[in-house]
């Protein structure tokens, strides 16, 4: 599986736990050449193969032999392997030290619960990149008084590397949502280099709650302490301020959420096309993402058709949450009753509990009152979440004639995927590729200064 060094003089990158390929995106949009990817899901790997044909594909890396899986980086003048074990196993890894892992030392590394971790490092260790780049949720800075990022940054010394991580949040990159993710970034000791973290490049202050995640997960396990934590940067004055929802999606066609106007149910394709709407000029990100894509329309612009609730998606004020909605239902419930009294035709007892459940959504008010939230058109949005596809309310069109959950397509906008990215699977899976990806733009401010630091240590490495 080799190739060729002349063909190939860019520098190569092996996308590990790869999902769809966010992180390959933004790297191979720096100009790096994404040589290979090792992702366990079915659907997710098919749109990594889809969007990157040349790179080739492995499907476990729990049994990929790394030999055989970094042949594919052969020729590269550098090499970097980006991605990093999924977050769920990070919150059960138990107390066994990464450093630990990177020497395999010890027995009990054998529990199924840290072979990813092992596997990541595994792969390290075998085809020592001249970079690593990982991404993880700001839980894995403090998980049950564990710090795994610092963890790692302890293992990939003793691997020879230099290491740094940092919390960076994808709003300040140019992607219109507000996306708090922790990054490590580690270079080779022989390059001579240490990690730096890009500025950002938009202005937004985030919300408390934002604000409140990061202290949580920063002194928890003591990052804000470590030699290897890099505080957050924080935009300089004069920068432009966050792409909004509405240039992210305000171009896309118009869609219903209720059966009646003409949504469906059930499986849906995620590769019918559909016309760019013509009494709307796209915004300067929306053109972006346009290019290279299909002429005149877009793949993947399909949502669910939620009954009952599209009238409650329509009439919540923008920026609300779902103890708003179900307000609007008892309302609109107790309309309906003294309208049926007001015209001689009161609603039995017996009768109540039927017209209830056909207007007021289940949940009492105040469990999980962030449920639902209706994006606000001149903002950027909250964080996707990777279950979008079952619970898509928490991201609910702005646009109240359409009374709806936001589409494939409209996630994949805000998630900043260009339109010409094709999502392999039924609709769910495609939400949940999307929710999961490390969003291309943020990634490739990542690639392009990782770039640079590869440049730098050119001359040492060549000496």
């Amino acid at each position: 599986m080799g190739h060729r060094a002349p063909r190939h003089p860019a520098p190569a990158v092996l996308d590990l736990f790869s999902g769809c390929g966010g992180f390959s995106l933004g790297f191979q949009a720096a100009g790096f050449r994404i040589a290979g990817s090792v992702e366990i899901d079915p659907s997710a790997r098919a749109t990594h193969a889809a969007n990157f044909p040349e790179a080739v594909h492995f499907d476990d890396a729990t049994t990929a032999d790394p030999a055989e899986v970094g042949a594919c980086l052969a020729g590269a003048p550098f090499t970097v392997l980006v991605g990093g074990p999924p977050c769920q196993a990070y919150a059960r890894v138990g107390r066994a030290k990464l450093r630990s892992v990177a020497a395999r030392q010890n027995a009990h590394l054998d529990d199924p619960r840290v072979l990813l971790f092992r596997h990541w490092l595994r792969f390290v260790e075998a085809i020592r990149p001249h970079a690593v780049a990982m991404e993880n949720v700001l839980d894995c800075l403090s998980v049950g008084g564990r710090n795994v990022m610092e963890e790692t940054a302890e293992a990939l010394v003793s691997l020879g590397y230099v290491p740094r991580y940092t919390i960076m949040n994808a709003v300040h990159y140019g992607v219109p949502q507000m996306r708090d993710r922790a990054f490590l970034l580690a270079y080779r000791q022989d390059l001579g280099v240490e990690p730096v973290f890009p500025e950002p490049t938009r202005a937004h202050d985030l919300p408390k709650g934002y604000l409140h995640s990061r202290h949580v997960a920063t002194s928890g396990a003591g990052a804000a302490a470590s030699r290897f934590f890099v505080p957050p940067r924080h935009p300089l004055s004069g920068l432009p301020p966050a792409t909004t929802a509405g240039e992210a999606i305000g171009d896309l066609p118009r869609l219903a959420g209720s059966k009646a106007a003409g949504a469906t149910k059930g499986r849906r394709s995620t590769g019918e096309l559909a016309a760019y709407r013509a009494d709307v000029a796209p915004s300067e990100y929306a053109s972006r993402l346009r290019s290279g894509g299909p002429d005149g329309g877009t793949s993947g612009h399909v949502t669910r058709a939620i009954g009952r609730d599209a009238v409650l998606c329509g009439l919540m004020p923008s920026g609300s949450e779902y103890p708003a909605a179900h307000a609007i239902a008892e309302r609109l419930l107790s309309e309906e009753i003294a309208g049926r009294a007001a015209m001689g035709r009161p609603v039995p007892d017996c009768e109540l509990p039927a017209l209830r459940a056909g207007i007021v959504p289940p949940h009492p008010p105040h469990t999980f009152p962030n449920r639902w939230w209706k994006l606000v058109a001149d903002r950027p949005t909250r964080t996707l979440l990777a279950h979008l596809g079952k619970d898509g309310y928490s991201q609910i069109h702005y646009d109240d004639a359409q009374g709806r959950v936001i589409s494939v397509r409209e996630a994949a906008r805000l998630q900043s995927f260009p339109d010409g990215f094709r999502f392999e699977g039924t609709m769910n899976n495609a939400f949940r590729q999307i929710g999961n990806a490390v969003p291309p733009l943020l990634a490739e401010a990542i690639a392009r200064s990782l770039a640079v630091a590869l440049a730098c240590g050119e001359d040492r490495l060549a000496a």
